[in-house]
């Protein structure tokens, strides 16, 4: 079963949407389905532990970082790796980084403590908006990136969810395994 623990951002959805619609007229972008968007705080990948174990230490990590439930503003855009090679288009956090980053620190112990690997790059909270496949549409994605300070709005994070992620033809399809409130 691949897992990974997320925020879920679908109230955000038509905005979202709006954020893409730029990076649909480009070749070469294949854009995230804005009904599930989320913030990745965990990749958990392709997994055969013990489901009871994880959401042991998901609820572990939860608690020690003692966030409670906190607001987040999604805005502007950024790229994986870089501008230089683009891989990954996203939607920034600009408020709510401090407990997601907190989450994200606790959930990488308690994860790794049972054998999941660990985070191989920094965690920035983002919302991915697309991939893309192919440099033809470089120049547009670098300045949308460099002029364009896209606000989603504001979300109430009162809640991890553990999603186990399938993927499909027509791309992953995401189901809630567990919710963890916070």
């Amino acid at each position: 079963m691949r897992l990974f623990v997320s925020v879920d951002i679908h109230d955000l959805a038509s905005e979202v949407d709006r954020i893409q619609a730029p990076l649909r007229e480009l070749p070469g972008i294949n854009p995230t389905d804005p009904e599930q968007a989320h913030i990745t705080m965990k990749f958990l990948g392709e997994s055969d532990h013990d489901l009871d174990d994880l959401t042991g230490a998901i609820e572990a990590a939860v608690e020690g970082a003692d966030t409670g439930a906190f607001e987040a503003t999604f805005e502007g855009l950024g790229v994986f790796p870089s501008l230089d090679y683009i891989s990954v288009i996203w939607l920034g956090v600009s408020e709510g980084t401090e407990p997601l980053t907190t989450l994200h620190e606790n959930l990488e112990f308690e994860t790794t403590a049972l054998g999941y690997d660990e985070e191989r790059h920094e965690f920035t909270p983002h919302v991915t908006l697309g991939r893309m496949d192919h440099a033809a549409a470089k120049e547009d994605v670098q300045r949308l990136v460099r002029e364009e300070d896209p606000e989603a709005g504001t979300l109430h994070v009162d809640e991890l969810r553990l999603k186990k992620s399938t993927l499909t033809e027509e791309g992953p399809e995401y189901e809630t395994v567990e919710r963890f409130p916070l």
